[in-house]
């Protein structure tokens, strides 16, 4: 088993040290591989996957094979890092040679010269997981200690994903609710342009307005936006 080129302890306390809020999601996963790589014994090359429900993507990788592994997996539906990320838990490949669980993935991972793998579940949120990947050259190459290491830079990532995917939640939120907003003020404008020319109430100015737009098959905002549209021109 290859040694670590940093101390583990020193490699997560140098992760520990990094302001999620000051980093963007590339740079700290970049900084969990490359340490990873440096200070799991046996580790050879390492990546980060990433699936939104059924498809996956490397996010950073320390190496072309590491990057290849993982699409393979991709590609075939199939292969170690797929299964620990929807598990959540590790998944060892002690030995590419004799592995009958995904024989192909382990073949073609034999042919790249990677003897071991080692995979941890990444549990994000929902539909949103991922898996720290770690490959080793010769069999047998991660140990209970290795494992324990690697779960311990999961975390890091685990935790650098989830405040990523929670950002882009708010703000596909916020841009839903603005959306929604402007939506509600062309309506209301509609709504006003029709109460003033039928003398009627906001109800009947609103129920006219659904019916324009179910008879049209377009939907209300559009309506509403036209209809708004119209009465600009007509008053220049």
């Amino acid at each position: 088993m290859s040694q670590p080129s940093t101390d583990p302890v020193d490699a997560l306390a140098e992760l520990g040290r990094i302001r999620l809020d000051q980093t963007s999601l590339d740079d700290m996963l970049s900084q969990v591989a490359r340490l990873a790589n440096r200070s799991i014994p046996g580790a050879e090359q390492v990546s980060v996957t990433l699936l939104r429900g059924r498809v996956g993507r490397t996010l950073v990788f320390t190496d072309e094979i590491a990057r290849d592994l993982d699409e393979w997996q991709y590609e075939h539906g199939h292969g170690p890092c797929l299964d620990a990320s929807a598990a959540g838990s590790p998944i060892s490949v002690p030995d590419t040679g004799a592995e009958q669980r995904w024989p192909d993935w382990a073949a073609h991972a034999r042919t790249a010269g990677v003897g071991s793998s080692l995979s941890i579940g990444l549990p994000i949120q929902s539909a949103v997981v991922g898996a720290l990947n770690v490959y080793g050259g010769p069999a047998h190459a991660f140990d209970r200690d290795a494992i324990a290491t690697a779960e311990g830079f999961a975390r890091y990532a685990a935790v650098a994903l989830a405040n990523a995917h929670l950002y882009d939640s708010a703000t596909t939120l916020a841009e839903h609710m603005q959306e929604a907003m402007r939506n509600r003020a062309v309506i209301e404008q509609a709504k006003g342009i029709i109460m003033g020319e039928r003398h009627c109430t906001p109800e009947e100015a609103f129920g006219l307005l659904s019916k324009l737009s179910q008879d049209t098959n377009r939907k209300l905002r559009d309506v509403a936006a036209a209809l708004v549209a119209n009465a600009v021109e007509s008053g220049r």
